[in-house]
């Protein structure tokens, strides 16, 4: 197995490797489809004659969205040509990526079945597991952890109701 080293940042002025450009236009692009989907809905929100109607939270979140967006593929276009190649790919990266898609599915498919608890734990692991973490134990109790605070924080203090399994958590 090949050793990928870290980029090394330097600050100020610094290139980014082609892949890291490529990687912000797409972001950019992916995040201007996603302003004009989010300001055309806020749009179509039916009018109120509250103060504040419901388009007031959506509309400038989208119009942000939008101006981030188009920085990151202005950005990009600028960067592109100066770009090194960059380092070597990851070893079994490919498999990687497949891998926290499947858990993704995985988590949205299961959430309803068993909890959020359960499965917000189990995609925390796989996840960090994924992403290289050196042992599985700590990541697990970790994930359960962080998953049985957030549940108490969200269901129990606020009041914002989230999926309970079989187990009621």
């Amino acid at each position: 197995m090949t050793e990928v080293k870290p980029v090394e940042h330097t600050g100020e002025g610094e290139q980014e490797d082609r892949r890291t450009v490529l990687a912000s236009a797409v972001f950019g692009g992916l995040m201007l489809v996603a302003a004009v989907l989010v300001v055309v809905d806020a749009v179509r929100l039916p009018e109120t004659s509250a103060v504040v109607g419901p388009a007031a939270v959506p509309l400038p979140i989208g119009v942000l969205l939008g101006a981030v967006g188009a920085g990151l593929l202005v950005r990009a276009r600028t960067r592109l040509g100066e770009a090194p190649a960059g380092p070597e790919r990851p070893t079994h990266g490919g498999l990687r990526v497949c891998g926290m898609v499947a858990t993704l599915v995985a988590f949205a498919l299961l959430l309803p079945v068993v909890g959020y608890v359960v499965s917000s734990a189990a995609l925390f692991a796989v996840a960090a597991i994924l992403l290289g973490a050196p042992r599985a134990t700590p990541m697990i109790a970790s994930g359960w952890t962080l998953a049985a605070v957030i549940f108490l924080v969200f269901d129990r203090l606020i009041g914002l109701t989230l999926p309970t399994g079989p187990w009621g958590f």
